[in-house]
C-alpha cells in the first residue's frame, strides 16, 4: 500500500503526454522548497535550491555491473568503491536514476540474456536491500511517488538489444520483469544500414508495451528510421553535441533538430571524452543541444560508474549543484532547469505509457519472427 503523503501533488499525473511536465506539479522532495527569486543569491546556493523543488533525473548509472565485482558494499553509509552511494545522491540531489544493464565487450551472443537477467537480478536485490533509500519504479507515477518518500527512484534499463536474442517474446519478459528502456544496437536488425522489417516491429512492440527506444551509439539510419516508426519519444541516453566534440555517440545538428522535431530526449553525458574536461563544456553542450533541439529535449546523463573519466568538479553526483549553478550564470531561466533536470524525462515517461495504453487497444501482441520478415 501507497504511504499517504503518495497522493499529495497529484496533478503530476494530468494532462495531455505531449505537454511539458507542469512546474505547479513538481513534487518537492525531503528538503524544503525555498523562494531562489532573489537575484543577489549565488548560484550555487540558488542551484540546491532550485534542485530541491526539481530533482536531477540521471539517465544512465553503470552501478549494477561495478557492484557485480564486489565482494561487500554499503550503499546506505557509503562505499568509496563506486561513484553513486545514497550519501552522494542526497547531496546532489538526485531523486531517480536509470540503472544500466548494458554488458561489457564480449557478452554478446547466446550469454546475452543470461547475463542481463543477471544483472537485473542483482539490481533488484541492491534496491530491496537498501529500501530506506531506493525504490523501484516503472512509470512516471511511481518515480514521483517515491521522490514524495524520500527516496531515490530506481528505474532497471537501458539493457541492451542483443539481450533478446531477436525474440519478441523474450522483449515481453523483460518488459514484465521491469526493463524499461532498450538500446537498439548491435543487432542485424539495427545495424548500420538501419531498422530492418523486424528492426521496426520490435519498435512497434516497444510502443505496444511502454518500453523507450535508445538510440545513443545506433547508427544514423537507425536513428532516422526510429524517430518515423516510434509513436512514442525515444530517447538518447548518452548523447552530446558532435559539433563541439567529435565522438560516435554524439549527435550532429541535423539529427538533433530531427530529435527536437519528434519531441524525443537528447541526455548529455557528464564525461570527458564525449563532454570535456571541465563543467563548462558540458554547460558548453546544454547550451547546444537546448538551442537546436528545444529546452524541452536535453537532460542530464551523469553515466557514472561505467570507467570513465568524468569533467572536473563533476565526479560524481554530489557535483550536480555546481553544474546547474553555471547553467544560471549563463541566463538559464529556472523554468528551463526544472525541464532540464527533471520535467523532460517525466514527460518521456508520461507520454511513452500514453502511446502504449492506446496502442494496446488496437494491437494484440505481435508473433512477428526475424525469419519471416527479414528472410
Amino acid at each position: 500500500m501507497a504511504d499517504l503523503q503518495d497522493d499529495l501533488h497529484t496533478a503530476a499525473e494530468v494532462g495531455r503526454a505531449d505537454e511539458p511536465y507542469p512546474q505547479e506539479a513538481v513534487v518537492v522532495g525531503p528538503e524544503e522548497y525555498r523562494p531562489v527569486s532573489d537575484p543577489d543569491d549565488a548560484p550555487l546556493d540558488r542551484a540546491r535550491a532550485v534542485l530541491a523543488a526539481h530533482p536531477v533525473c540521471d539517465g544512465y548509472s553503470g552501478l549494477p555491473w561495478t557492484l557485480r565485482g564486489l565482494p561487500w558494499y554499503d550503499l546506505d553509509l557509503g562505499e568509496s568503491a563506486v561513484d553513486a552511494d545514497l550519501p552522494r545522491l542526497r547531496r546532489g540531489q538526485v531523486g531517480a536514476v536509470f540503472w544500466s544493464l548494458h554488458l561489457p565487450d564480449g557478452h554478446d551472443g547466446g550469454r546475452a540474456l543470461t547475463t542481463t537477467l543477471e544483472q537485473l537480478d542483482l539490481a533488484q536485490g541492491v534496491v530491496a536491500a537498501h529500501d530506506a533509500g531506493l525504490r523501484p519504479a516503472r512509470t512516471a507515477g511511481e518515480v514521483v511517488d517515491a521522490r514524495n518518500c524520500g527516496r531515490v527512484a530506481v528505474l532497471f534499463g537501458p539493457a541492451g538489444a542483443p539481450a533478446l536474442g531477436d525474440s519478441l517474446s523474450v522483449l515481453r519478459s523483460l518488459h514484465a520483469l521491469g526493463v524499461r528502456v532498450l538500446t537498439l544496437t548491435g543487432t542485424s536488425w539495427a545495424g548500420p544500414a538501419g531498422l530492418s522489417r523486424f528492426g521496426e516491429e520490435v519498435v512497434r512492440e516497444m510502443n505496444r508495451l511502454g518500453m523507450v527506444a535508445d538510440l545513443s551509439y545506433a547508427s544514423a539510419p537507425t536513428i532516422r528510421r526510429a524517430l518515423v516508426v516510434s509513436k512514442a519519444p525515444v530517447l538518447f541516453t548518452r548523447s552530446g553535441a558532435r559539433d563541439l566534440r567529435p565522438h560516435p555517440a554524439n549527435l550532429p545538428d541535423d539529427l538533433l533538430a530531427a530529435v527536437g522535431e519528434a519531441k524525443g530526449l537528447c541526455l548529455v553525458p557528464l564525461t570527458a571524452e564525449q563532454a570535456g574536461p571541465t563543467v563548462r563544456d558540458v554547460a558548453d553542450h546544454l547550451d547546444h543541444v537546448r538551442t537546436v533541439a528545444g529546452p524541452e529535449c536535453v537532460g542530464l546523463s551523469g553515466t557514472y560508474d561505467t570507467g570513465g573519466a568524468h569533467p572536473q568538479e563533476l565526479c560524481d553526483p554530489s557535483c550536480y549543484p555546481r553544474l546547474i549553478a553555471e547553467l544560471l550564470r549563463r541566463g538559464w531561466e529556472e523554468s528551463d532547469v526544472a525541464l532540464l533536470t527533471w520535467g523532460n524525462v517525466q514527460r518521456v515517461l508520461r507520454a511513452t505509457a500514453f502511446t502504449a495504453h492506446t496502442a494496446q487497444q488496437r494491437r494484440k501482441p505481435s508473433t512477428a519472427t526475424i525469419a519471416t520478415l527479414d528472410g
